[in-house]
């Protein structure tokens, strides 16, 4: 280090610049930082910390590599690498690697239990959801409680339609971090499905006060009017594609009831569900002219789930048209790319 008092102090100016809100006076101190040390790997890893703030994703995973180059075993920087692939750019095989690595080192307990959340977060989003939870809960035997995993584990719990038990472990989470939008919006999830919905329109008003960006309140219409929605998006289809979907019904349920989450094995936020038998499947019954298709064939809209993720009722019903138009595609045995080529995702 070729001055290390110059290089520290200039690590706290950022540090202060930082916390103001001053990023361009933050990223100036780190630049003098690493002229004094051009090795310096906490400066290399506060620059990325602050682009990905800003949404300069690809310049953050350059720092953090620096950081790491610099000095291996610097965890905060091996960390935030790591959760930038699984948030940023969907690299969960690649972050569950360096995951594995980062564990055959010596580690704080703080540190392995990050770690294993991380791991946990990475399996969650690649659908192995009680290899997620196993590793989370792995965490909390590491570090003992903490509000951020319980949070997480209700979130898990949830998807994987166990309400009551995600409810225990939300209220854990709530009584270690009561202002965690996070939880509270899981948490609004859950007393939905279990059908207290006044208590839950309350703790999703209060995690849109907590986390607006992230937890904005769901844009609630009428019935009728998302019916006349449905209707639209059916009648703006092609006269060729309304005929082949005119004997399968298109229904609006508010949620995916327990049963069905279990037996599709589909989130409780899923929009919407084609449920039957595609017309190209072998022995699949006809879809032109009169003759009738299976009666279980049909495809089922969630109204309550498409409120969510809409800003304005404007995006509400544009979302309603692209949800109805994905599930007509797997109704004509469409995989999901073949529904994006065409238009219909």
């Amino acid at each position: 280090m070729q001055d290390p008092d110059r290089y520290w102090d200039c690590l706290d100016q950022a540090v202060e610049a930082s916390g103001g809100g001053r990023v361009e006076e933050a990223l100036e101190w780190l630049d003098e930082a690493l002229r004094a040390n051009p090795q310096g790997a906490e400066a290399h890893n506060g620059r990325g910390e602050i682009f990905w703030d800003n949404g300069r994703c690809d310049e953050a995973l350059r720092e953090f590599d620096r950081a790491v180059e610099a000095a291996p075993d610097f965890s905060p920087a091996r960390l935030n690498r790591v959760e930038l692939l699984i948030e940023e750019f969907q690299e969960h095989e690649d972050a569950l690697g360096l995951c594995d690595e980062l564990l055959t080192t010596s580690l704080e307990a703080a540190t392995e239990a990050e770690v294993y959340y991380l791991k946990a977060k990475a399996l969650f989003y690649l659908d192995d959801l009680e290899g997620a939870l196993f590793l989370l809960r792995r965490a909390t035997k590491v570090q003992g409680e903490v509000g951020v995993y319980r949070g997480f584990e209700g979130q898990i719990l949830f998807e994987m339609g166990c309400f009551q038990r995600a409810l225990r472990s939300l209220e854990r989470s709530l009584a270690l971090d009561p202002d965690s939008g996070h939880t509270v919006y899981h948490m609004a999830l859950v007393r939905e499905h279990l059908g207290d919905r006044k208590e839950a329109d309350r703790l999703f008003t209060r995690a849109a006060n907590l986390s607006p960006d992230l937890y904005p309140l769901p844009v609630r219409i009428e019935d009728r009017d998302f019916d006349g929605a449905a209707a639209e998006a059916l009648g703006a289809l092609p006269r060729e594609l309304r005929r082949y979907i005119q004997n399968c019904p298109i229904l609006v349920e508010d949620l995916p009831g327990l049963e069905l989450i279990r037996v599709e094995q589909i989130s409780p936020q899923v929009l919407g569900l084609f449920q039957g038998v595609p017309t190209t499947a072998p022995g699949a019954s006809p879809t032109m002219g009169t003759a009738s298709r299976s009666d279980t064939d049909r495809i089922l809209l969630f109204k309550r789930n498409l409120e969510k993720v809409a800003l304005d009722r404007p995006s509400l019903i544009e979302q309603i048209h692209i949800t109805l138009k994905h599930e007509i595609g797997h109704y004509l045995g469409m995989d999901e790319d073949q529904i994006e080529r065409l238009g219909l995702a």
